[in-house]
């Protein structure tokens, strides 16, 4: 069926309403300045907390969106796939706003749209069980397909929702055709045009790659459009969806420089150069709420940084819990995917050395059976020295967090890192390898900051940097100092929020 046939789908009782509404709200600004001129952002992402979770993704477009709606210039909207494993919790939220077919190159695929309301920001839900209800978010055969009816979905349901945004901002790849979607397919319609695309990498690994060959059936796009998502021998929607924005950015400034490399951009470098004109930086923030060392009710006692004489109970009662003698020595901690890009083969290489001094080790995470079963070996063997905990638990995760004095994060590539931060809002000290947002969140206890850095990835000179900071944790009054100056370190949202601000006003100018 031709698209035009099957627009005729659409519920249209539903269009004329909207339509109504929409020339109504527009009748409506003209004569309310403070209404006219609200700027209008969409974010689409394939997760977002509390709704749906698997990583850092969720983090940012649970948090960023939040934090712009507290300016009342800002009218700020998501939209999202309809999971299954959305919880009922929050399905009960959601309120049924109507339903149309999309195209999808043959296919004429149901989208009903739902929407709630969270923290002034609205959320917007497309729904389709033969691709969402389904357990989990991504790994299936058929991702290419469902985010490509997702992308294509948030542009078909504008004229529903009566709402036009000024910024279409997609977040990676499998928001990616959204981007492209609004540049080649609806660049022609009037209501379209005045959209600007922002695209944000998160990850450059993951970049969406599939067979040129599939280009008409399966993302419904014309062999025209094929050099606009062509890289490398097949279609990869990330060099894509960068072709198409008006800007793309990453999330700190330090990983931006980085993906222009070969060593961090998984291929992409030469397309990353060619526009890096339109390339920004910008480092992500955290929750402060939510990780807030004062009012946390997974820590054992609340601490806060003008007084933190609590902390030490906390890691009193972390000792007890893990098995580990309880007495006043550093621990140093890792709460970590155990994968190798997160530095795990330096720690190997000088665990040992490490565990000759007088310190406790503590480790979270699970990942890549060979470290599970190397720290595994190593709590065996340094027993009352190690604690592998080889899980993922995030009641543990915040008692680890509050108890250890050194938090060590060795990452080979880490576009931003929020454990970094985390750990900081708990007055552990952090200890990072100098790369994207570690080197852009932390910076070294001898130049006056909040932690400890080293730059290369040689073992022996993050072994060098531990025993400073071992060094330094003897000096009651100078580790106090360094544990409020981490603590204190401003890593709020709020401050993301504003150089995204600035972002936007750079698309709203062109």
């Amino acid at each position: 069926m031709s698209e035009k046939a099957t627009k005729k789908r659409v519920n249209v009782k539903k269009v004329a309403q909207n339509k109504a509404e929409r020339q109504a709200f527009d009748a409506g600004n003209q004569n309310d300045p403070v209404l006219a001129e609200k700027k209008k952002l969409l974010f689409v992402a394939s997760e977002a907390r509390p709704f749906v979770a698997t990583g850092g993704l969720a983090d940012v477009i649970g948090s960023l969106p939040q934090a712009l709606a507290q300016d009342a210039s800002y009218d700020v909207r998501v939209v999202l796939p309809l999971y299954s494993d959305v919880k009922p919790e929050h399905r009960r939220k959601l309120s049924f706003l109507g339903n149309l077919y999309v195209p999808l190159g043959w296919r004429n695929q149901y989208c009903g749209i739902f929407s709630c309301v969270e923290n002034g920001v609205t959320y917007y839900f497309i729904d389709n069980e033969y691709y969402f209800k389904r357990p989990g978010c991504y790994g299936y055969y058929d991702d290419g397909e469902r985010f490509a009816f997702f992308s294509r979905s948030v542009l078909e349901i504008l004229p529903i929702i009566g709402y036009y945004p000024d910024v279409l901002h997609c977040h990676d790849w499998q928001a990616a055709m959204a981007a492209i979607y609004l540049k080649t397919l609806y660049q022609d319609k009037a209501e379209y045009q005045k959209i600007r695309a922002l695209f944000t990498i998160h990850n450059i690994e993951y970049q969406g790659k599939y067979s040129a060959d599939i280009l008409g059936d399966l993302f419904g796009l014309s062999e025209e459009y094929l050099p606009l998502l062509e890289y490398d021998g097949c279609i990869n929607l990330m060099k894509g969806a960068i072709e198409c924005c008006e800007r793309f950015s990453t999330v700190s400034p330090t990983y931006a420089k980085e993906i222009q490399t070969a060593q961090y951009a998984h291929g992409l470098q030469d397309i990353i150069c060619k526009n890096a004109g339109k390339l920004t930086g910008i480092l992500n923030g955290i929750d402060v709420l939510s990780y807030n060392s004062a009012m946390d009710k997974a820590l054992f006692a609340n601490f806060d940084a003008e007084n933190l004489d609590n902390k030490a109970v906390c890691k009193t009662e972390l000792q007890k819990m893990l098995g580990l003698p309880v007495k006043d020595v550093p621990i140093i901690a890792m709460i970590s995917r155990l994968v190798s890009h997160k530095g795990l083969d330096l720690v190997k290489a000088v665990a040992e050395d490490m565990l000759h001094e007088d310190v406790q080790f503590v480790l979270l995470g699970t990942g890549d059976v060979v470290y599970e079963e190397y720290f595994k070996d190593l709590a065996h063997k340094y027993e009352g020295k190690v604690s592998a905990n080889i899980a993922f638990n995030g009641d543990l995760s915040r008692k680890i967090y509050s108890g250890a004095d050194i938090f060590l994060m060795p990452s080979i590539s880490e576009p931003c890192g929020l454990s970094q931060m985390i750990a900081s809002r708990y007055a552990t000290v952090p200890l990072v390898r100098e790369t994207g947002g570690l080197y852009d969140s932390i910076k070294p206890f001898g130049a006056g900051g909040n932690g400890f850095t080293f730059s290369s990835c040689n073992p022996y000179d993050m072994l060098y940097v531990i025993h400073e900071a071992l060094d330094a944790y003897k000096n009651t009054e100078v580790w106090k100092a360094l544990m409020k100056k981490a603590a204190t370190t401003d890593f709020s949202w709020q401050r993301s929020a504003d150089d995204y601000k600035a972002l936007y006003q750079q698309l709203l100018n062109m």
